[in-house]
């Protein structure tokens, strides 16, 4: 039997939105300053994008790489917590993998990170506003999102709202980014407790694992490694279980290390959850 469908938890007030968002950026991890690398030749063609400023939320920038001939849908890539920001997804080959199985791909830069502005509240609206342009780069055909890590995190919380995206696909990506830095920063402890206790709506709002159980993506798929600190096999298989989602663990494996050591197999699994998910949409409108 398959589990009914959650509510995801509402999003805070404004003034608990900021002020969670303020402090989220605040007890993140630093990034040194880097140059953005310019996409690889190899990747060719592509298309550097502004995405239109919205109110309150700035622009985006983006990189557009066109299907290899007529469009089957469209992808979102979403980056992790990386200075890189969507150059990150320049190496491991999803990018000529999603172009070769007829999938146009929108590589976008979350607030803060390349060319996007900053801004206050939470990074899911800039997940919404990457799919609003990636639909009219692929108009009537599937969508879906592939995140890493931090760009999985908030996707979850975008996509739990319903927004036609027929496939989701997840490497690393923990059930709450708090609970992540509990573990893995263990000295900013006290601010972690401070956030949950003044900050509840917020705390809660965060908590991916109810935003998974909403299912509001008919394909689901995840992955990480199996030595991940921050991103522990039982979270995993908590996201998973809650989104009714396939997962893959792989074995010896730490935080962004599945791409590097089981490459074809993680990229196989997005492109499988990805058709599952363009079939099921297919056999709700029949």
């Amino acid at each position: 039997m398959t589990a009914q469908a959650a509510i995801p938890p509402p999003r805070p007030a404004r003034w608990e939105e900021r002020a969670g968002g303020f402090l989220f950026r605040a007890l993140a991890p630093r990034l040194a300053r880097e140059p953005i690398p310019e996409p690889p030749a190899a990747l060719a063609p592509f298309e550097e994008l502004v995405l239109p400023r919205r109110p309150g939320h700035g622009s985006l920038t983006a990189t557009w790489y066109a299907p290899a001939g007529e469009p089957r849908g469209g992808a979102l890539l979403l980056h992790p917590w990386m200075s890189w920001g969507k150059a990150y997804f320049h190496r491991r080959g999803r990018i000529p993998a999603l172009r070769e199985a007829g999938y146009g791909v929108l590589a976008l830069d979350l607030p803060g990170f390349g060319g996007s502005h900053s801004i206050p509240g939470f990074y899911d609206r800039a997940v919404v506003q990457g799919l609003e342009a990636l639909a009219l780069r692929v108009p009537g055909r599937a969508l879906h999102v592939w995140g890493v890590s931090n760009g999985g995190y908030w996707a979850h919380i975008a996509l739990s709202s319903g927004l036609g995206v027929a496939g989701a696909f997840f490497e690393d990506v923990s059930p709450h980014l708090l609970e992540w830095s509990w573990r893995t920063a263990p000295l900013g402890r006290p601010f972690y407790l401070f956030y949950r206790l003044v900050l509840p709506r917020a705390y809660r709002f965060l908590d991916a694992r109810r935003h998974a159980a909403a299912r509001a993506v008919p394909a689901v798929g995840y992955v990480s490694g199996e030595l991940d600190r921050g991103v522990r096999p039982e979270d995993t298989h908590a996201l998973a279980d809650a989104a009714g989602a396939e997962r893959l663990v792989v074995p010896d494996t730490e935080h962004l290390g599945s791409i590097k050591r089981a490459g074809s197999e993680v990229i196989a699994a997005a492109l499988e959850t990805f058709s599952k998910g363009e079939t099921r949409v297919l056999q709700q409108d029949q």
